[in-house]
Formats: C-alpha cells, structure tokens, sequence
C-alpha cells in the first residue's frame, strides 16, 4: 500500500494506516528535535506533539508539499516553541521562518578565526569530539540551525527546505552558506592548527 493509500485511509479514521504513514518518519523526526532542543525529553515531546498534531489535523492535509515535509513542519514548530518556553531570548518558529528582503544581499560574515585544521584521523581519536560537534551546532543561531540540520544532516534537498520554512531557495542557500562559516569557525578554535592561524585584519 503506498503513502497516497494510507493517507486516504488514515483520514477515514484508520489508525493503524496512520501509524504506517508516520513509521518511516519517526527517527528522522525525533533526531531532528534532538538536535534543536538538546534534550532527549524535550525531544521525546517534541515528537509525541508533532505525532498528535498530525493526527488532529490530518484532514488539513492537503498534499500540496510532501507528506514528510509536512511533519518536518510541525516538528520545526513544536521544537522552537519549547525552545522559546524554556529561554526567553530565542526566537520562535514564526521569527525563524520569516523572510527578510535584503537578507540575500547582505555581505556574508568575514570569520576572526581561520586557519588550516589538523589532521582529521588525529581529531577523530579525540573522545569529545561529538561532543564538541554537538555543542558547535546548538551555538549556531536558531535560524541558521535550522537550515543546516535540514539540509546538511538531514540530507533534504534545498526546495524541501524551502517548503518547511516557507522561505525561498535562495534564501535558504545564503542561510545554509552562513551557517556553515559559523559552523566552522567555531570548529576551528578547536580543531584547527594554531601554527597555521590566520586572523582577520582589523582596518
């Protein structure tokens, strides 16, 4: 029985075809809420709110995104929104989502620290090392943290991206390039070779 199947029969009050529909999503959908919130409890709600929502809302589906991009969605929602309850200073989903003008056309960020990093099988032994690569990915601002968990580990495509944020592709490249420079700034002040650092100039 395909997606297209299930859908059908999920919204006549199927709840076993419901929950084949969201079966293939689930991990993905609980990694992602990992990743934003930090916290495998939060991320355990997170996934518990997007499911029944989901499921509430099933007719609202109309099939005009794909049905995965549609629950991407709602997790993005779910998991900012614990985000904003639990630190008053972060945005939320509706701030992430909205899309500046000028944002394209503004200089990308000249990083303070780069430099040549070391050897990776050398980085690789290191036990915090996913640690760190954690830690380096929650400091990325939510906007940009976004975009990347998306498109860099999720593996979605950039018009998929586009669809969850309700943003434009190009838009989600600028964001996507930034948060990758920030990204690797931040790793490079710990894996990078100070030998071989080269700061900015400052005029």
């Amino acid at each position: 029985m395909n997606e297209h199947q299930l859908l059908e029969k999920a919204k006549q009050g199927d709840y076993n075809a419901f929950m084949k529909l969201i079966e293939p999503h689930e991990r993905r959908l609980y990694n992602l809420a990992l990743r934003i919130t930090g916290s495998k409890e939060d991320a355990e709600d997170v996934l518990q709110d997007t499911l029944l929502s989901a499921l509430e809302h099933l007719h609202d589906f109309r099939g005009d995104a794909a049905f995965g991009t549609w629950l991407y969605r709602i997790a993005m929602h779910n998991a900012f929104r614990i985000l904003r309850h639990r630190r008053y200073d972060t945005v939320s989903f509706e701030e992430l989502v909205t899309e500046r003008v000028e944002e394209e056309d503004e200089p990308l960020p000249h990083p303070e620290f780069v430099s040549e990093w070391r050897d990776p099988a050398e980085i690789a032994e290191q036990n915090e090392l996913r640690r760190i690569l954690d830690e380096a990915v929650q400091n990325l601002p939510e906007n940009y943290r976004a975009v990347f968990l998306l498109r860099d580990v999720e593996g979605l495509s950039t018009k998929e991206v586009a669809e969850i944020l309700g943003i434009s592709e190009g838009n989600v490249k600028v964001r996507l390039l930034r948060a990758r420079l920030k990204l690797r700034e931040i790793l490079s002040r710990h894996f990078a070779d100070p030998t071989k650092q080269v700061k900015r100039k400052h005029l």
